[in-house]
């Protein structure tokens, strides 16, 4: 969907054919997702619904699926979230990619669960999710050793503002500094040009990635809302 992803495993065997099979499975589901949801193919399943050429009664199962949590998103947030986004034209339209790459991350990271004794961490253009288990336990007993994950300086892209220590779950970074007025606020139909940024990090990358930009775009009084609803993840506003 236009972004780079890679994968990073570490373990004593990482170069062995299973974990090259995990491995591939995932960059498959990714794939398969691309395939689907892409606004960049016109002959994916959100293409067609654009165009009006796929009702979404016909389209794949998993597009269904993404729907169906878009809609659960959107009220959790108070509908700072919508899959509802203007094209290049201006033309507001079914756009569920703001919470898509989170979906196909968090998927391909449930196959990635299954290596051997290897612990891994998924970058999708910039949003991580890690997990697994290297089948030793260190000083605190945790079998897999944290991943430290950068969060960087909205206002000095040179620069590292914080660190997460993570063994499970994502990172997720919603803000204006690498792409510019990118993510729309519903309220006032336009996209955001303030600067900052806005981490959110928790078991899911798919709910940290909604959250933060929720939390982006959304009011202030939204962050009380996540501190209600969103139990076991964690903003960082900078």
């Amino acid at each position: 969907m236009g972004m780079p992803i890679s994968i990073h495993v570490r373990g004593d065997n990482v170069d062995s054919p299973a974990v090259g099979r995990v491995v591939e499975e995932a960059f498959d589901l990714l794939r398969e997702a691309d395939r689907l949801f892409s606004t960049y193919k016109d002959d994916s399943d959100v293409s067609r619904i654009r165009r009006g050429e796929l009702d979404l009664a016909q389209a794949d199962p998993l597009v269904r699926q993404v729907v169906m949590a878009c809609q659960e998103a959107g009220k959790l947030t108070m509908g700072a979230f919508t899959d509802q986004l203007p094209d290049d034209d201006g033309v507001v339209g079914f756009d569920p990619t703001g919470l898509v790459k989170g979906w196909a991350a968090d998927r391909a990271a449930t196959r990635l669960a299954d290596l051997p004794e290897a612990s891994f961490c998924l970058n999708a253009g910039g949003d991580v999710v890690v997990g697994g288990t290297t089948g030793r336990a260190d000083a605190e007993g945790e079998l897999a050793q944290a991943w430290r994950v950068g969060i960087e300086d909205p206002r000095d892209r040179s620069r590292i503002a914080e660190v997460v220590e993570l063994r499970h779950g994502g990172v997720a970074t919603s803000g204006t500094a690498a792409r510019g007025a990118h993510l729309y606020d519903p309220a006032t139909r336009r996209f955001m040009d303030r600067t900052g940024s806005v981490t959110v990090v928790g078991p899911s990358l798919m709910w940290a990635d909604v959250w933060a930009t929720a939390l982006f775009v959304g009011p202030p009084s939204l962050s009380q809302r996540f501190s209600e609803v969103a139990s076991g993840y964690r903003a960082i506003s900078l």
